[in-house]
């Protein structure tokens, strides 16, 4: 094992399962033998509020913060939120982002404009950009509110780890009703990469 440490962020915003995400993740990455930090900065509000969890693996991880200009993958479950902290990435990292717009209450009041053509801007910052239309994913896994593990799917190609791995982690995180059609919006996730 090296002694890199990959720097994840989880970006979004409040009630798009961006926690348990962020559980899954580090959980798959400690059973693969990995040392984890986990921290979650949490907005304003639990529902439309930005929510950021940074994931730090390795062999050996002191910090649980992901220094700015270092992140190697950004994963983003709304597009301006995901826009707004690409700052942390390194040159050359990776955005897996969804394909969803939520416009923060500035905008639903009218004081300000969604900004236009975000997928275009972060693709020409970062080119190794992956859109996934996860909302639609997650309606053919069987449930709208497994977008969150769509992306973990998405994401899990990019990392290096075993596949059984997070399947074992969805099976012990996910409550037992909703653990089948979550290992298929994994599946529909990883199918994209």
């Amino acid at each position: 094992m090296s002694d890199k440490i990959t720097n994840i962020l989880l970006v979004g915003v409040g009630g798009q399962g961006i926690l348990l995400a962020a559980e899954i993740l580090s959980e798959t990455c400690m059973m693969a033998g990995f040392d984890v930090k986990k921290s979650e900065i949490h907005g304003m509000s639990q529902r439309g509020g930005s929510v950021v969890s940074h994931v730090r693996y390795g062999k050996e991880v002191f910090s649980p913060m992901v220094p700015e200009g270092e992140g190697d993958i950004l994963f983003g479950f709304e597009l301006m939120e995901s826009y707004r902290y690409l700052p942390l990435l390194k040159p050359g990292g990776t955005v897996v982002v969804n394909d969803l717009c939520i416009a923060p209450p500035a905008v639903l009041i009218g004081q300000e404009q969604y900004p236009a053509d975000l997928a275009r801007k972060i693709r020409d910052l970062f080119p190794d950009c992956l859109l996934v239309d996860g909302q639609n994913l997650a309606l053919e896994a069987g449930n709208a509110r497994t977008a969150n593990t769509v992306l973990l799917g998405a994401v899990s190609r990019r990392l290096d780890i075993a596949e059984r791995f997070w399947i074992e982690s969805i099976e012990r995180m996910v409550p037992k009703k909703a653990v089948a059609v979550n290992l298929k919006a994994f599946q529909l996730g990883r199918a994209l990469a």
